[in-house]
């Protein structure tokens, strides 16, 4: 019964946070507006710190609590790194939302945290350190996704968790990949202290 892990992963994944935070503060569906991703930053444009922090906290969850629900169950490698796998892919293509969710960066978090706490350190500090040198949300996430592979070949012995890592850093490229285009085109926008509503 192990192989139904990773498909409640997906499922778990599948509930956006963004939205049902949107639902609650009483905010436009975050498919529609701002950047249009269903994600914090997003939420933080629209309705301030609070609602992100919410939405932030929720997503890194989904991916947390899949995992360690599975490791509980089992320490096969291969069904923990397909959990993690659907979690986030839940998120990004979720079910309940006609398949339209977000980029992935805190259900990343979420799933390595779970797996291996250190590694959810060190792509903390990867990120602030980037995000705070740069003021780029957007290239924060882009360079924490290409280290993970590196601190999943150190951090999480085994080709399973390797494989996933490589997997989740594809996903989340692909995802900015407008991100990217903004980058090099020196039109994205950068991390604001103060979000435009109260």
């Amino acid at each position: 019964m192990n192989w139904l892990l990773p498909i409640v992963a997906y499922l778990f994944g599948s509930i956006s946070s963004a939205i049902v935070v949107a639902k609650v503060y009483g905010l436009p569906d975050p498919r529609t507006t701002g950047s249009g991703n269903p994600g914090a930053t997003n939420i933080l444009r629209m309705g301030g710190k609070t609602a992100a922090a919410t939405t932030l906290f929720g997503d890194i969850v989904k991916g947390v609590i899949p995992v360690l629900a599975a490791r509980g169950i089992t320490d096969d490698p291969v069904i923990l790194a397909s959990v993690a796998a659907l979690a986030y892919l839940g998120h990004l293509y979720p079910v309940f939302f006609g398949f339209r969710g977000g980029k992935g960066v805190a259900t990343a978090l979420g799933v390595y945290a779970a797996l291996n706490p250190w590694m959810g350190l060190a792509l903390i500090i990867a990120w602030l350190m980037t995000a705070a040198i740069t003021r780029y949300s957007s290239l924060a996430a882009l360079v924490v996704g290409a280290l993970s592979p590196l601190f999943a070949w150190v951090l999480l012995p085994g080709t399973p968790f390797l494989l996933m890592s490589i997997i989740l850093a594809v996903l989340l490229t692909w995802r900015h990949r407008t991100n990217i285009q903004r980058l090099v085109a020196g039109s994205e926008d950068k991390i604001k202290l103060r979000s435009r509503q109260p």
